[in-house]
């Protein structure tokens, strides 16, 4: 691998704070900042790469919506396929259902019944990892398909929030972290 161009410092000052977002008292990490940034953007991928490269991998799994773009970019650098995990009722064929709590509120995540044979080797990609409940129940879906969940790649982690802590079972890598 190339000498990165990018620190972790100059990449979260790409990160826009939207206050009182999707509700008040929450501070919403905007990585679109970051993404419009073609280098930026790139350097991120090619960190997460580097970190599951060496790995047995046969799917990556990515939560809707943000995961879904480092997810897919990923797959295809490992030349692996992709699974998308979407809300409820957003999957066209027959799906199993995990539900979660969030930092504010709860909700339900999808994954199609064949999505993930057993056996199978999966790694899971998202933005952001806040109170840990979205990424358990991504993990659980992958798990009820007999799929093994074989690492798990976060580009945020809001530290303060301890989601950390549900997923100790995982290999879990996370590239900027706010405390």
């Amino acid at each position: 691998m190339t000498e990165p161009q990018w620190n972790i410092e100059k990449l979260m000052r790409l990160i826009r704070d939207v206050p009182d977002y999707p509700k008040k008292g929450i501070v919403f990490k905007d990585i679109t900042t970051l993404l419009k940034r073609g280098d930026a953007f790139d350097e991120v991928v090619n960190i997460f790469f580097e970190k599951c490269k060496d790995k047995k991998v046969d799917l990556v799994a990515a939560v809707e919506s943000r995961g879904f773009i480092f997810g897919g970019v990923l797959a295809n650098r490992l030349k692996v396929g992709f699974v998308p995990i979407r809300k409820f009722g957003k999957l066209p064929a027959d799906t199993v259902e995990q539900k979660y709590d969030l930092e504010y509120g709860t909700d339900t995540l999808e994954i199609h019944k064949d999505a993930v044979l057993p056996g199978q080797k999966v790694l899971i990609v998202d933005d952001l990892l806040a109170t840990g409940g979205t990424i358990k129940a991504a993990c659980k879906l992958v798990e009820k398909l007999g799929g093994q969940v074989v690492g798990i790649l976060i580009m945020i982690e809001l530290g303060f929030l301890n989601g950390r802590d549900k997923l100790k079972d995982y290999d879990l890598f996370t590239l900027i972290k706010y405390d």
